[in-house]
């Protein structure tokens, strides 16, 4: 992106992931105003997290900075006035980079290239990179649409069909929780999408059903389907949404397999909120937790996932927390404990805190928009 370089001295920073659909339709939007705009993925400079927190108070990508100013994520961007916004270009246009400028990332890390050696993990995170990438090429600069059809003729994704095959060969008994998680989170993320590819992403809650309990891998010699992944492993042999026993009997060889609780914050690792996708695209075992905690806080900030109404004393929280209610603990009382544990330091966490302290708080569930692209 040099070739405005010289004509302005300021420039704009977006922190970004691949697959993000909000961060897509922000680039495209930046892109339209012929300035120096700098990408920086968090994905692979995860190192640069904690300073974009610091500096948005946000967990969510994309932050969209002009200079050091501050916008916010994609729909910030979108419902700036034309006023506001060329006051913004002005600014990059005429102002010099100012020191607290938002960090880019050090020139010397180079990017990484995974090497496929028989680890588990670093295949499940090998996949999802691969399909992630793919997904980046084919989705449309608004971020809404997905040429699901020229990705499936495209060349690398039968390379990743190959590579897919490879899963069969994975030990799966010897993972720690650690490792299930990370590999079974990816997989379950990558899988989703491969099977958006060959049946078309599910439009309501009877598609869906059918798509989780049917697009499956072989994985350690055994089919694992979306649904067996989510409820059989992830969530240690719970019943699932409309399910009426337990993914695995006393006597399934997958059971061994299973986490011995659920984990409940996987459910926002397996979901991308619809304003804003958490900064991570593939998870390691090296610091899952914290991983699943910045993608819980992401989810909790987007207002389509958790809104706060101090008037009428009301939690309305998004249907994952209806259809899961058990892995949170099962009664209101324990939900809105876990959701404001879970919480970042915001606005939001004060209001949800001070509704608590005040007692009798009402929860509800929002509706759950199935037109989002929600393919991460």
């Amino acid at each position: 992106m040099g070739d405005y370089e010289s004509s302005a001295p300021g420039r704009i920073t977006v922190y970004s992931i691949q697959g993000c659909p909000h961060c897509t339709q922000a680039k495209a939007t930046l892109g339209r105003l012929g300035m120096p705009v700098s990408d920086v993925d968090l994905g692979s400079h995860s190192e640069l997290r904690a300073k974009v927190k610091e500096l948005t108070g946000r967990s969510t990508v994309p932050q969209i900075f002009f200079n050091n100013v501050h916008v916010g994520g994609n729909d910030d961007l979108q419902k700036l006035s034309p006023e506001e916004l060329q006051r913004l270009v002005s600014l990059v246009k005429e102002e010099p980079l100012p020191a607290d400028a938002p960090p880019l990332p050090e020139q010397s890390q180079s990017e990484h290239t995974a090497l496929v050696n028989e680890g588990a993990a670093e295949l499940s995170l090998l996949l999802r990179e691969m399909i992630l990438k793919l997904f980046s090429e084919h989705l449309s600069a608004d971020g809404k649409s997905v040429d699901y059809k020229g990705m499936s003729v495209n060349p690398a994704f039968e390379h990743y069909c190959e590579l897919a095959i490879q899963l069969q060969r994975v030990e799966l008994l010897s993972l720690s929780r650690e490792e299930k998680l990370a590999f079974f989170i990816n997989i379950y993320n990558a899988l989703v999408i491969h099977g958006y590819l060959r049946l078309g992403a599910p439009t309501n809650m009877w598609q869906r059903y059918r798509f989780f309990n049917y697009v499956s891998y072989l994985i350690g010699g055994e089919v694992f389907t979306l649904q067996d992944i989510e409820n059989g492993i992830l969530r240690g042999n719970r019943k699932g949404v409309a399910q009426l026993r337990r993914p695995f009997s006393k006597t399934d060889p997958r059971l061994q397999v299973a986490l011995p609780d659920a984990e409940p914050l996987i459910h926002f690792a397996l979901n991308c909120g619809a304003k804003g996708c958490p900064p991570i695209k593939t998870y390691t075992p090296q610091d899952i937790d914290s991983q699943l905690r910045t993608a819980a806080e992401a989810f909790l900030e987007n207002d389509d996932a958790c809104v706060i109404d101090s008037v009428k004393k009301e939690v309305r929280l998004s249907q994952i927390f209806k259809w899961y209610k058990v892995d949170f603990g099962g009664t209101d009382e324990k939900l809105l404990g876990w959701v404001l544990d879970h919480m970042g330091d915001s606005p939001k966490k004060t209001s949800l805190q001070g509704i608590l302290s005040a007692g009798k708080t009402k929860v509800s569930f929002l509706p759950y928009d199935w037109s989002s692209n929600s393919t991460h």
